[in-house]
């Protein structure tokens, strides 16, 4: 078994919200049911609160998050595919030439810090979409994962991370992804703006808590996007058509 998460990036016509939503919570999450693998689904929307500020590009209004735990990837991950078409044949999908479909191959499953509260909801995921330098994939890896996802984690706000790298197996229609990886970061917190400034605050070393981050690997490169999003679907999917209700310790993959 192999975990992969495809994130759907999309923009919903004006009109079409509530269609969508209930498309999402309703038949979409029945026809998830009878994929193998399926381990969450969850729709998000796009924060104002930005760690790259309030001038940086969002395309996208609204994301889809899926996460599997596959037994053929080459097999599994296409099954999807039909699935999101039927939003798009509805007319549910805005056809303004951003939508954005990125499957990733993950290194590991969510790495929690002593914020996580895991009886508790998410609020929100950020995405990362990013890059190493050329030539330096083994530092970047070990700078993220033993420096700086437990830096991030440690935000108050940030609870968990997971990571992963653009998997050759991806959904039509497939087009150009800015990031080959991937790093989603889960928040539980009804102040994101000061979740976001104190995240700033710590990597340029003038955060109140006197913590400051270690000095950004030039391995990581700058050649990245920052998307934060807030939760906005009503249930958490879990495998056998199970809807947890955000309960994440619920699932037993989770404790």
């Amino acid at each position: 078994m192999a975990l992969y998460t495809t994130v759907h990036l999309h923009n919903v016509p004006a009109d079409k919200h509530e269609a969508y939503l209930a498309w999402f919570d309703g038949a979409h999450r029945d026809a998830l049911g009878r994929l193998r693998g399926v381990r969450m689904a969850d729709r998000f929307e796009v924060t104002k609160d930005q760690i790259s500020g309030p001038d940086a590009p969002q395309p996208w209004r609204f994301m889809s998050v899926y996460e599997f735990d596959l037994p053929d990837p080459a097999i599994d991950v296409p099954a999807l595919g039909p699935l999101i078409a039927e939003a798009r044949d509805a007319g549910l999908i805005a056809d303004d030439e951003t939508e954005r479909l990125y499957t990733y191959r993950l290194f590991g499953d969510w790495k929690g810090s002593p914020n996580w509260q895991r009886d508790k909801p998410l609020s929100g995921i950020s995405i990362i979409l990013g890059n190493y330098t050329i030539g330096r994939h083994a530092e970047y890896q070990d700078w993220y994962e033993n420096v700086h996802s437990v830096e991030v984690t440690n935000v108050p706000g940030h609870v968990a991370m997971i990571r992963g790298e653009l998997s050759p197996i991806q959904i039509e229609p497939k087009r150009y992804c800015p990031g080959d990886q991937l790093v989603m970061t889960a928040q539980q917190t009804d102040d994101l703006a000061f979740t976001v400034t104190d995240f700033a605050a710590r990597a340029l070393g003038h955060s109140p808590s006197g913590i400051v981050m270690q000095p950004r690997s030039s391995a990581g490169s700058l050649a990245r996007t920052v998307h934060y999003f807030r939760k906005i679907s009503g249930t958490e999917f879990w495998p056998g058509g199970i809807a947890y209700g955000g309960d994440w310790s619920a699932y037993p993959g989770r404790g």
